[in-house]
């Protein structure tokens, strides 16, 4: 089998080979529990036994497969912890390619060797993920850069690996169609895959986002393509990596506080927001600022749904239950005309509650996500969304909201305090504005 499978054929059968395998692990734990010759211990485990095995096949799989492991690596609420802990590899710590291979595809994309492009070239990759690896370089004039380099072949295999997951999620989907879900994150994979339409995002973003609090790379366009990305580098550290030097709750609250405001914004940015918040993509610089490194999963949203899904956060601040409804009607998360009325107000009873506790730190001036009671509480309701099993909503909340989720687990996991006023008025003044301007036309 090739290092980097790419036929459907192999592709398939890593998956079924590694489903089979998981499952019998968890059969036989289950035939011992029953027999009474298991613990807790024991289970827990299992659980990291049968993560590592899944990470390590995906990894081999890497493209699609890998960017379902990070989605799952910022969810404990579906999967064991032992799993998100695993499975939080695949934001940068995926197996690199070989330095041979790193050279043939610099020499093809940039038509010389790297030794030759570069001052220095790093051959061991600093970082791993899902579409594609990175190496420190320098430029010749002393410049400090990282080459992202793209894995053979990822682009070929989305489609195989979409239709792979479909099946899977038709057994576990009732009575809808799941199509206009599943082309959004083709349109989202495939996008991420042109380094040149990576390179465009980046440099949008440069122009709002480098500032006293943020940090983003810059564009080095003539040691680029669509498979080869030299951006300059920024200097700092991961997520975990910043947790475990003990920082002041000063220091967490700080670049919580740089997360929380990325985040509010990008509320007036073309209804375009940032749709890749895991901790992969955030550096901590040694400047007191935050870094985004990565620009391949970009969404625009139509204006009506951007306009609507701000609505949300409106109408449940101020309690109006009748315009709540009509906005989460509009959103496609309930049918008015629906043939089960009854389950209609059961999932809108849910999205009320939920929407309300997910609100929390809008209704004070500052909020504590290290609140071990709040964290338990959004993850209570992961755990019940997954019961409804009905597809719902529009197909843009996907990245929107993974985004906002996104967030919200970085900041738990950070227990970072962070002042929520500013956020909280600038969604106000955007509705504000979007309301003036629809009256004036």
């Amino acid at each position: 089998m090739s290092e980097f499978p790419s036929s459907k054929i192999e592709r398939g059968s890593i998956i079924a080979k590694t489903g089979l395998k998981i499952g019998a692990n968890y059969a036989s734990h289950h035939l011992k529990k029953a027999l009474g010759k298991t613990d807790e211990h024991s289970k827990s485990k299992l659980h990291t036994q049968n993560a590592t095995t899944l990470f390590k096949e995906f990894s081999k799989l890497r493209g699609t497969a890998l960017k379902l492991a990070q989605t799952l690596s910022l969810d404990n609420a579906i999967l064991p912890e032992e799993f998100v802990g695993v499975m939080a590899q695949a934001q940068y710590q995926v197996p690199p390619m070989n330095r041979i291979l790193v050279r043939s595809i610099i020499k093809r994309e940039l038509g010389e060797y790297p030794e030759k492009l570069f001052k220095e070239f790093t051959p061991d990759a600093i970082a791993a993920a899902s579409i594609g690896q990175v190496h420190r370089a320098t430029l010749h004039d002393g410049t400090k850069v990282a080459v992202k380099v793209q894995y053979p072949n990822v682009r070929d295999t989305i489609d195989s690996d979409l239709t792979l997951a479909k099946t899977v999620f038709k057994s576990l989907i009732k009575h809808a169609s799941t199509d206009d879900y599943f082309e959004e994150v083709r349109s989202k994979l495939l996008e991420e895959t042109d380094y040149d339409n990576e390179a465009r995002q980046m440099m949008d973003f440069a122009k709002r986002f480098n500032n006293e609090k943020y940090r983003t790379p810059l564009h080095i366009p003539e040691l680029s393509t669509k498979r080869v990305l030299t951006m300059t580098y920024v200097n700092g550290r991961h997520l975990d990596k910043f947790l475990l030097e003990n920082p002041s709750q000063d220091d967490i609250n700080l670049y919580g506080q740089h997360l929380w405001d990325f985040f509010h914004d990008q509320i007036d940015n073309g209804y375009t927001v940032y749709a890749d918040a895991h901790p992969g993509n955030f550096i901590f610089t040694d400047d007191k600022k935050l870094g985004i490194i990565d620009f391949g999963c970009i969404k625009t949203s139509p204006p009506d749904f951007f306009n609507n899904y701000v609505s949300l956060f409106a109408v449940h601040m101020n309690d109006d239950e009748s315009a709540l409804r009509k906005v989460y009607q509009n959103l496609k998360m309930i049918d008015k005309d629906s043939s089960d009325p009854d389950a209609e107000e059961k999932f809108y009873a849910f999205c009320q509650a939920f929407g309300n506790h997910f609100l929390s730190p809008y209704r004070t001036k500052q909020f504590d996500f290290g609140d071990v009671n709040f964290d338990k509480k959004v993850t209570m309701y992961a755990r019940e969304a997954t019961k409804f099993t009905h597809p719902r909503g529009s197909k843009h909340f996907i990245y929107v909201t993974r985004l906002h989720v996104g967030l919200y687990r970085i900041l738990m996991k950070m227990g970072a305090q962070v002042k929520t006023t500013a956020g909280t008025e600038l969604l106000r003044s955007y509705l504000a504005k979007e309301i003036e301007e629809s009256s004036a036309a």
